[in-house]
């Protein structure tokens, strides 16, 4: 047998030497040192990536052909190696071009604009085409597109360093079919690039202008940041064209004005796309017969129908460019374009070409301008939204707050945006919306018990309510008594809440140029709103203190902070569902507020009213079972609304819920622990019995016959497991 033998490492590198030695000195030498091999690149290769971000650094022009470097790199970084053509990996080119149109015999400015180089005219596709389907004109198309890199063997260079070279297979110079662009090299050119990966997409843009070489103080058209998007709409769900484009300047300059959709033969222009996809279900166009919807609606890949008729745009008012159109640091190079008065397009894009019988015209600026016949867009948007800009600096001031029998007294004066008290004529008040003081304690916890005395119907006190307030018209001033009242037997040491919940009145806006100022709510029968009256809603805190034998200037004690309020504005503008002084919803909808007794009555035993309950399954919030399938806004990533530390559990164990009683539908529904309310809040009615069997076995109350059996035996210990860390990681992000 022959034996074997075992080398050290060590032993083997000096054995190794030794041969090598051998070998060379019996081939001889010629004494030359041998030259240094190539430097090794850090990087990674790209299918083992786990975040791929494409740089362009460099673009140019000649003879037509386009060339641009670029380079991948992943989020630390580092050099991402082995792109082929092979890959996903596709580009677009364009031109920002000045355009003028022919309006009659008259040549008007409509800016700048993007137009691609890449067309094709596309048919309808029959086997896309819905069968019965309304506002829809199927017609040959225009589309812009982009260059698979993958059609040219030689167009893309790997200079193995985690750069590359692409070379463009469209040649710029002449195109003139099937859209003519005339190539200007004194004109900004957009390169994009977009690679799509098996498990993320990485897009990127470079504008230069070819004649000087420069990327900066070249004409721009950068209207929008898509950060500014992502204020409502989730990242993953602007991730479009399934998933491959995620760049909002890409997108720009694909959807170009002579870009459309042929199965529905609507247009898919940026600006044009953008206003009537937001205008939603509020989009309609004038006919003999009225005002009829007039969804906007496109067939994507597949004839997949995209109906954005269902759409429900949560900013109020809705005519707050602002919103969107983001001025200030930071902001896009040409944030306030929508000033300019260049372009129809966003025009008809919400308001489509006959908003009304008036309009006989759809050159909306051959009026809408200033000084024209009619207001301009910023004006009459500006009108729109003036009464709810001076409203936040409206303020309700207390008085004299004492206790009053059961209840408390106070006075209150409404000052308007100089200081100066409101009359009463100049305080709206129409079916549902009164002028309301919501009077409220223990906010420092839950607001109060919801029982006979503390209901929320007992706590708002109308300005209006004769048996409850008196108005004093030398003065301005309110006088209140809260009739209906029970405050407890012992207030010293708690927190209290004065919010005023109010709207006042200005001048609408309308035709010609009429000022937005504060009015009358009424006509001459002092009952009538007047037709030009606008009610918008007081902006101000509500007055907080401790009560210590009387009205402290011991600031109140805050609630624990969960939802960030400026969240919710960003998305909702001014006003909310109703009554909406900012978002104190939780004042009245308390966790522990009652099904209604029509609601237990009719079997409606799905919609307790607790403000969680309401957020969460507000239509638009809650896309995973309901809504309009926009998937626009994805419910499960918490800090859409809630703060960093919003949806810590175990924070307030006293706190206690009223839910439907799912099982046996009677009228008394059933009370439910603090950290398992907060769950059911979304998951009542798809939990399933080891879901409830889990809440229980950690201390968690399903069965509560009322608040006080509840305080008895939870014991919850949710948040041993469930920190907020790991309710995000379980919720899918």
């Amino acid at each position: 047998m022959m034996k074997k033998f075992n080398f050290s490492a060590a032993t083997k590198a000096v054995l190794g030497a030794g041969l090598l030695s051998f070998v060379v000195t019996g081939c001889g030498s010629d004494g030359k040192d041998g030259e240094d091999g190539k430097d090794g690149v850090i990087g990674v290769n790209i299918d083992a990536a786990k975040s791929v971000n494409a740089v362009f650094t460099n673009a140019a022009v000649e003879a037509g052909v386009v060339t641009v470097d670029f380079k991948l790199q992943n989020d630390n970084g580092v050099a991402v190696l082995g792109l082929t053509k092979d890959h996903d990996l596709r580009f677009g080119i364009a031109q920002l071009t000045h355009v003028t149109e022919m309006m009659g015999e008259t040549e008007v400015d409509r800016g700048y604009q993007w137009q691609a180089y890449i067309n094709a005219e596309k048919a309808p596709n029959p086997d896309w085409i819905p069968e019965g389907e309304s506002h829809i004109n199927p017609s040959n198309q225009f589309q812009a597109g982009v260059e698979k890199a993958a059609d040219c063997e030689t167009c893309l260079v790997d200079n193995e360093d985690g750069s590359y070279t692409y070379t463009f297979q469209q040649n710029i110079g002449s195109v003139v079919e099937p859209v003519e662009v005339i190539y200007n090299a004194e004109s900004t050119q957009r390169a994009t690039v977009e690679l799509e990966l098996a498990n993320f997409a990485a897009n990127a843009n470079y504008d230069w202008q070819p004649s000087s070489g420069a990327t900066e103080g070249i004409q721009t058209r950068n209207v929008v940041s898509i950060e500014t998007c992502y204020t409502c709409h989730q990242p993953e769900s602007l991730e479009l064209h399934g998933g491959r484009r995620i760049n909002i300047e890409n997108c720009a300059s694909c959807h170009t004005a002579t870009s459309g959709d042929p199965e529905s033969g609507n247009s898919v222009d940026f600006t044009y796309m953008i206003h009537a996809i937001h205008k939603g279900k509020d989009r309609m166009t004038s006919t003999a017969d009225g005002m009829v919807p007039a969804p906007y609606k496109v067939i994507g890949y597949g004839g997949g129908i995209h109906d954005y008729g269902k759409v429900m745009f949560p900013q109020k008012p809705a005519a707050d460019c602002a919103a969107c159109h983001v001025e200030g640091e930071n902001a896009p190079a040409d944030a306030d374009l929508f000033k300019a008065n260049l372009s129809n397009t966003a025009c008809v894009g919400c308001h489509t070409e006959k908003p009304s019988q008036m309009h006989g015209s759809t050159d909306c600026l051959s009026c809408h301008i200033e000084e024209g016949y009619a207001r301009s867009g910023v004006e009459a948007h500006g009108d729109a939204t003036k009464a709810y800009e001076l409203s936040k600096n409206y303020s309700a001031t207390f008085t004299n707050i004492k206790p009053e029998g059961q209840g408390l007294s106070f006075d209150v004066q409404l000052l308007d945006d100089a200081g100066a008290p409101i009359a009463k004529e100049f305080v709206y008040k129409q079916g549902y919306s009164n002028p309301y003081i919501v009077v409220s304690w223990d906010i420092d916890a839950d607001y109060p018990e919801y029982k006979t005395g503390s209901k929320y119907s007992e706590r708002r006190i109308s300005l209006y309510d004769s048996s409850q307030a008196t108005y004093d018209e030398a003065s301005k001033t309110f006088s209140v008594v809260s009739a209906n009242l029970e405050l407890p037997a012992d207030i010293n040491g708690k927190s209290f809440e004065l919010l005023p919940v109010i709207k006042t009145c200005f001048k609408k806006g309308g035709y010609g140029r009429p000022l937005v100022e504060p009015m009358s709510c009424y006509e001459a029968d002092g009952v009538t709103i007047a037709s030009n009256a606008k009610a918008a809603y007081i902006q101000d805190e509500p007055m907080r203190f401790i009560w210590n034998n009387g009205q402290s200037d011991e600031p109140a004690v805050a609630r624990r902070s969960i939802v960030d309020d400026a969240k919710c504005h960003s998305c909702h503008g001014a006003e909310f569902y109703h009554d909406s002084n900012g978002v104190n919803c939780q004042s009245c909808h308390t966790p522990d507020k009652s099904i209604k007794e029509s609601e237990r009555n009719s079997g409606k035993f799905d919609k307790p009213t607790s403000f969680a309950y309401k957020a969460h399954h507000a239509e638009g919030h809650y896309l995973k079972y309901a809504g309009v399938g926009s998937k626009t806004v994805v419910k499960t990533d918490c800090k859409t609304c809630h703060t960093d530390n919003g949806f810590e559990l175990g924070r307030s164990p006293e706190r206690v819920w009223n839910y439907p009683n799912m099982e046996t539908f009677d009228s008394t529904g059933i009370f439910v622990s603090s950290d398992a309310g907060t769950c059911l809040s979304c998951h009542q009615k798809y939990l399933s019995e080891a879901g409830k069997s889990h809440i229980v076995t950690n201390g968690g109350i399903l069965d509560g016959t009322s608040p006080e059996d509840v305080r008895t035996r939870a014991a919850e210990a949710c948040q041993t497991c469930h920190t907020p860390e790991k309710v995000i990681a379980l919720h899918g992000h």
